[in-house]
C-alpha cells in the first residue's frame, strides 16, 4: 500500500521560506508524477507545483511562479517544495500527491504551513 508523508510545514513570517517535504512509502515514485497541492479554508484544493517523472520537467500554480521550486530525489522517494518569499494568503494545508504517469492518484495527508503578516 503507497503512502505519503508530508513534512515541514510550520508557521514563518511574510517574506520567509520552507521546504516541504514529502516522503513515499509502498512503491517507488521514479516512474510517477508528482504533486503539491494546498488548500486553505473555505476554499477548493488547487494546484501548486507538479514534476513529471520522465524529464522532470514542471509546472506551477499562476500564483506561486517564481517564488516556489518543485523537485524530486528519487533515491530517496521523496519529492520536495521549496518555497521562498511566503505570502499570508498561501496559509494553508499542503498535500502531496501520486499525480500520474504510470502510478495510481494517492493523497498524503498534508501539513499545515501558516504564514504570519
Amino acid at each position: 500500500q503507497v503512502q505519503l508523508v508530508e513534512s515541514g510545514g510550520e508557521l514563518v513570517q511574510a517574506g520567509g521560506s520552507l521546504r516541504l517535504s514529502c516522503a513515499a512509502s509502498g512503491r517507488s515514485i521514479s516512474t510517477c508524477d508528482m504533486g503539491w497541492y494546498r488548500q486553505s479554508t473555505g476554499k477548493e484544493r488547487d494546484l501548486v507545483a507538479r514534476i513529471r517523472w520522465e524529464d522532470s520537467s514542471t509546472n506551477y500554480g499562476d500564483s506561486v511562479k517564481g517564488r516556489f521550486t518543485i523537485s524530486r530525489e528519487n533515491t530517496k522517494n521523496t519529492v520536495y517544495l521549496q518555497m521562498n518569499n511566503l505570502k499570508p494568503e498561501g496559509t494553508a494545508i499542503y498535500y502531496c500527491k501520486l499525480d500520474g504517469g504510470n502510478c495510481p492518484d494517492v493523497w498524503g495527508r498534508g501539513t499545515q504551513d501558516t504564514v504570519s503578516s
